[in-house]
Parts: C-alpha cells; sequence; structure tokens
C-alpha cells in the first residue's frame, strides 16, 4: 500500500485517489474495521468511475448504500465523516429517530436533503470566496484608505493632508501626488498590520432578513425561506456606521467583498450538482426505527411510517430546496446501527434492498483502544500534548502507560455498558484532570511531565474499584 502524506484533495482529484490510498488516508484516523474502510473506499472510487462513464450509461449506475452494523464507539461515524473530508463532498449526519412520520410534530426526513444541499452551498462558497481573495483585500484596503486619507482628484480643491511622510527631497509638486503617495505608504503600513489598532469609522451592510412567523399551518420550511428571503430583498439594503478597529474592519469588510465579487447564482448551481453527484447523508441510529416483526401498532406503526417516508428519497426522489430541486437519486446513503434488539431484517423489505453492501464492524478489543491512543494522527494523547504545550508544560505517555489506559478502559467497557472508544475519553479526563486544573498556577511553564504506568494505576485505581457501584446511582 502506498504511503500517502494526508491532505483534503478536491473533488476533481478523485481520479487520484484508488481504493487503496482511501483506505491509507482513513487509516490515518481509524484504527482498524478494515472491511468496512474496504466497502466505504470503493464506494467513493465507484463516484468517479460513474462520473467518467458514457453520458447514457452515467445515469443508470445507482450507487450500492451501506448498512453499517456495529455496537456504539467502533468507528461508524468517524469512517463516514472522514470518507466526506478525504472526497471534500458536502456530508450530513442525522438521526433516524429524531424524524416523524409525515402529518406527526418533528423533523420531515426531507429535511435532511435540504441540510446536504446547505452545507454544499457553504463548501462552494467558501471556495469561491478563496478564489476571488486577492481582490477582495485590495477592495478592502481601499476602502480603508478611503477613510484614513481620503483620495484628491487632479482638479479638486487643495487639501490638507496630515502625512507621516519625512522625505524633503521627494516632496511632490501638487496636492494630488503628495496624497498619492501618502496613500501608498499607508497601503504597506495597512498590509502589514501596523495601523490594525487604530479605529476608523466604516459604514457595514445591516443584515435585513426579517423574522416572520406564520399564524396557521400549511406553510413548509421552504416556502418559508423562499418568503422570508424575498422580503428580504424586497427591502432596501440599511448601512450602519460603526467605530472599529483597522483590525477588525479588514475581517468584517473582506467577508462582505468577497461576497459581492462571486455569482451567488453560480455558487447555488454548482452546489446542487456537487450535493447530487457526491453528496453523502449519514443515517445513524437506523434501528431505532425498525419496527419488531411481531405486528404491532402504536410507535411501531410510526417507525414503519418514517421507514416509509424514507425510501423514496434513498430511492431517488426531487426535493425541494430554497436553493432548487435536488435528485437523489446519487447521492451516497450511509445507514448504520447497533441492532442490539431489531435486526437488519426487521427493516421493510424495500428499505432493505436499497442498502445492498452490508458491513459488519467489530468490537474493538484492548489491542485496538491502545493502538487508538498511540497511533490516530488525531489520538487524545496528541490532543492533551498539544493543550499543555499551549501552557509551555511538556508532556510525554511512556508505553507502559497507554498499555494501562487500555487495559483499564476495555475492563471498565467489559463491565459497565459497552462504549467502544468514547470509553477512553472518559478515562484519560479522569486522569488528566487535576493536571489539568493545576496547569498554569501551581505547576508553571517549561515544566515537564511523565505519564508513567504507575502514575495510571494510582489515578484510575478509584474507577476500577468504584465500577460495580454504577449499577446502584440513579
Amino acid at each position: 500500500m502506498s504511503e500517502l502524506t494526508p491532505m483534503r484533495p478536491a473533488s476533481h482529484d478523485l481520479e487520484q485517489l484508488t481504493p487503496q490510498q482511501i483506505v491509507a488516508q482513513l487509516d490515518l484516523y481509524i484504527i482498524g474495521q478494515n472491511d468496512a474502510k474496504r466497502n466505504v473506499a470503493i464506494a467513493l472510487r465507484n463516484r468517479w468511475r460513474r462520473m467518467s462513464s458514457p453520458p447514457e450509461i452515467r445515469k443508470e449506475i445507482v450507487p450500492n448504500n451501506i448498512l453499517m452494523i456495529g455496537a456504539t464507539g467502533v468507528g461508524k461515524t468517524e469512517i463516514a465523516r472522514r470518507l466526506a473530508k478525504i472526497a471534500d463532498a458536502p456530508f450530513v449526519k442525522v438521526e433516524a429517530s429524531k424524524f416523524t412520520e409525515v402529518g406527526y410534530v418533528g423533523r420531515d426526513v426531507e429535511s435532511m436533503v435540504r441540510d446536504l444541499v446547505e452545507q454544499s452551498v457553504s463548501l462552494v462558497k467558501a471556495r469561491k470566496k478563496e478564489e476571488v481573495k486577492k481582490q477582495a483585500e485590495q477592495a478592502v484596503e481601499d476602502i480603508i484608505l478611503d477613510t484614513l486619507i481620503p483620495p484628491v482628484h487632479h482638479h479638486g480643491a487643495p487639501v490638507t493632508v496630515k502625512t507621516e511622510l519625512n522625505d524633503r527631497d521627494a516632496m511632490p509638486t501638487s496636492d494630488h501626488e503628495l496624497n498619492q503617495r501618502t496613500r501608498e505608504r499607508f497601503r504597506d503600513k495597512i498590509r502589514n498590520g501596523e495601523l490594525d489598532d487604530r479605529k476608523i469609522e466604516i459604514e457595514l451592510n445591516q443584515n435585513q432578513t426579517p423574522n416572520i412567523g406564520m399564524i396557521g399551518g400549511g406553510v413548509d420550511d421552504v416556502s418559508m425561506m423562499n418568503i422570508q428571503e424575498m422580503i428580504g430583498n424586497m427591502m432596501p439594503r440599511k448601512m450602519r456606521k460603526r467605530k472599529i478597529t483597522v483590525g477588525e474592519a479588514k475581517k468584517l469588510l473582506l467577508d462582505e467583498e468577497a461576497t459581492k465579487l462571486i455569482d451567488m447564482e453560480e455558487v447555488k448551481d454548482e452546489a446542487i450538482r456537487k450535493a447530487q453527484d457526491l453528496g453523502i447523508i449519514f443515517i445513524d441510529e437506523i434501528d431505532k426505527v425498525a419496527a419488531s416483526r411481531s405486528g404491532g401498532s402504536g410507535p411501531d406503526v410510526s417507525r414503519e411510517g418514517v421507514q416509509r417516508d424514507l425510501l423514496p428519497i434513498v430511492e431517488g426522489s426531487a426535493v425541494n430546496t430554497k436553493h432548487g430541486i435536488i435528485h437523489t437519486d446519487h447521492i451516497l446513503f450511509i445507514a448504520a446501527g447497533a441492532f442490539h434488539v431489531a435486526k437488519p431484517s426487521d427493516l421493510i423489505p424495500e428499505l432493505q434492498g436499497r442498502f445492498p453492501i452490508r458491513v459488519e464492524l467489530q468490537s474493538l478489543t484492548q489491542d485496538d483502544f491502545y493502538h487508538i491512543l498511540r497511533t490516530p494522527k488525531n489520538a487524545l494523547t496528541k490532543q492533551y500534548e498539544a493543550m499543555l504545550q499551549a501552557e509551555g508544560v511538556d508532556l510525554q505517555f511512556q508505553d507502559e502507560a497507554l498499555s494501562e489506559i487500555a487495559k483499564i478502559a476495555f475492563e471498565v467497557n467489559a463491565e459497565m455498558e459497552n462504549i467502544g472508544a468514547r470509553r477512553l475519553q472518559t478515562v484519560m479526563s479522569t486522569l488528566l484532570n487535576d493536571l489539568m486544573f493545576d496547569v498554569p498556577d501551581a505547576i508553571g511553564p517549561n515544566a515537564h511531565i511523565v505519564i508513567t504506568r504507575e502514575l495510571v494505576q494510582e489515578k484510575l485505581s478509584g474507577l476500577v474499584k468504584n465500577r460495580d457501584l454504577s449499577q446502584y446511582i440513579l
């Protein structure tokens, strides 16, 4: 497997990402679960394969949606989230148990598609703003300069300009030249941050989108958003004068000027396409809407109703959003659940058929816990080291200490509720809480702290002894 440096490739770089390289990227953050990684890697590569196919067959190639089965904390969500980052794709995580059948109070299933489009718009907008950043910075400098040193035109009346020019030999011959030279000098100062603390008064756009409430029913989310946007566009833009520092003005104006330079219609069109072709929707807790097959009523009927509402979206339908209509045919759906009580076969047959790839995630072993603490780029140990480094304290974990933490976390999981890798956060927090409190008052900068096996045993002995009492705690 080729060694791959972590990066965030753009969606058009999918061609360079082979399934093996995608797995290598996932390995940087997720320990084990090779079967799940292989399947999501193939699903991601298939998106590029589909888009590179002849147009007449392209529409017929539907994504192989994935159903992940595994206990909490084994990496289901993390795999899906990292996959979206690798592909630079819009990603939304929803919980199936939060949805209710149409006609009941609660979120309707189409809202997940609308959330995906919003996420896609944000991604495209951020990229477009980055593309026009240089132009926007130039425009911001001009606005700040006009406030500090108003321009003088060739035929304008003479003005007195406060200047920091001391170069008498090069004094310009007219107000206009003097003004131009002063402006250039100040432009450099603005660019270098020398004037960041100086206060200036500038005009900023005031958000005018009204918050409208409707009496009575009959208006869905999309209609409400469209009404608010339409009324907001009809109202005149209000400018508000604010006295702020040059540093703050740079940030606020940069966003405003960059927004002016991008074509929002183009952003919306591209975002819809990106969400349709690359979007990933992760439906967690799908097992919570699986009705038991014993022929129930009440809650079971409602759960089945949610599944029936999910079905057309997963099969492929047109959903109306405030940015336009999106077709869900080629969105990749990854569903996940622990399936402790219900079984995948308890889902309605039509929905089962829409998740042809079944992946069972393995429970994490003590050895997995050790590697989770040691290997990933975002390992908890590295997070704590970085936080204390900010205080000037050098934190180090001995290998035996990591083995001991893994052993205790695994044992606590075995005897109490198994919450997978999330247990490591509880254990690490208990272990390091006193230290995090003592820095920087009792433990100053330049301190060097080593976490040993003995220290772990001493600090966590209470956790090991008291875990049996948990069953008596309400």
